[in-house]
């Protein structure tokens, strides 16, 4: 519905004659300053008010808890300890919070290599927490089709929510093949991503703040001594602030570059939700390998290899 505006434009022509245009203009800006304050903190206010508090029962805080404690664990039992919270999330009712702990327990498990079977009963829990839950929100659907076309795993979710996520993820690495970019490295170098064509290319996005991303960056440094000779690179990729990272590759003994993002540009036109992240391109510049998370020294040959570097 359109209102009519009449009654308000006279209102103002009354202010005018009694208050003088001068002083009702310091007035307006009086006003739009304050909104430009406030607003921030109002809309924070509406986010905190809506966003519901999670209440879980006795049986679902032990499994929240251990999840939380997986990335503490040795990798041997890790396997086992993620495998067998899969089985107890399964078992429980139809209830909201089994589909949020589904969904943590599947950020977690693909930061390494626990074994096929092991990822495999952590899909097969999202995979029916979502057929119970049904929700509305997209990440959930994502976060399964993600399991499906880059671990390899196996789910068909009859929905159309899920046709739509692997949707999305292939329009993303459609895109992704077509992205060039130019970044900094820490010594003010360019790097452009068109001109390594002729190279095997690993991109590598991470954090100094990310566990998984400090956990796998050795590998990475064993990766890049070994095959440099055969016209291999590694970009490190960060937003994290210059000096942070400075500080943290001298300590950690990083040779590969490191280049910086700021504002997080090449994170977004390579459609970065989370990290670590690892891209791998053939000589040809293409990409033909990717990770999702943290990737371990033979996962990360097995991306290598296929772009036809073997040793």
């Amino acid at each position: 519905m359109v209102r009519s505006q009449q009654p308000f434009i006279t209102h103002i022509f009354i202010r005018r004659i009694h208050l003088g245009l001068p002083t009702l203009l310091l007035r307006y800006a009086f006003c739009v300053k304050a909104i430009f304050f406030l607003l921030p903190l109002l809309l924070a206010l509406a986010a905190s008010a809506q966003k519901p508090e999670i209440v879980r029962n006795n049986q679902e805080n032990p499994i929240a808890e251990q999840i939380k404690q997986l990335r503490s664990l040795p990798d041997d039992v890790r396997a086992t300890a993620t495998r067998d919270l899969a089985l107890k999330i399964r078992a429980l009712p139809s209830v909201p919070n089994k589909l949020r702990l589904a969904m943590g327990l599947a950020g977690r498990a693909t930061e390494g290599d626990f074994g096929h079977d092991t990822l495999q009963e952590v899909t097969t829990t999202l995979e029916m927490a979502i057929k119970e839950q049904s929700p509305s929100e997209q990440d959930p659907y994502l976060e399964l089709a993600s399991l499906v076309r880059y671990e390899h795993m196996n789910a068909s979710p009859d929905s159309p929510q899920f046709t739509a996520a692997m949707k999305t993820l292939e329009n993303e690495d459609r895109e992704r093949n077509s992205v060039n970019f130019t970044l900094m490295d820490l010594d003010g170098k360019p790097w452009m991503l068109k001109d390594l064509k002729g190279k095997v290319v690993m991109l590598n996005f991470w954090a100094t703040w990310c566990p998984p991303c400090r956990k796998e960056m050795p590998d990475l440094q064993a990766l890049y001594t070994r095959f440099e000779p055969q016209e291999f690179v590694i970009l490190g990729i960060s937003d994290d602030d210059p000096e942070k990272i400075r500080a943290f590759i001298q300590k950690q003994g990083t040779t590969y570059p490191v280049l910086l993002d700021p504002g997080s540009k090449v994170n977004q036109l390579l459609h970065i939700n989370g990290i670590p992240k690892t891209f791998v391109y053939d000589r040809e510049g293409r990409i033909v390998a990717q990770s999702i998370d943290m990737r371990t020294q033979k996962q990360f040959l097995e991306m290598l290899a296929a772009a036809g570097l073997k040793k």
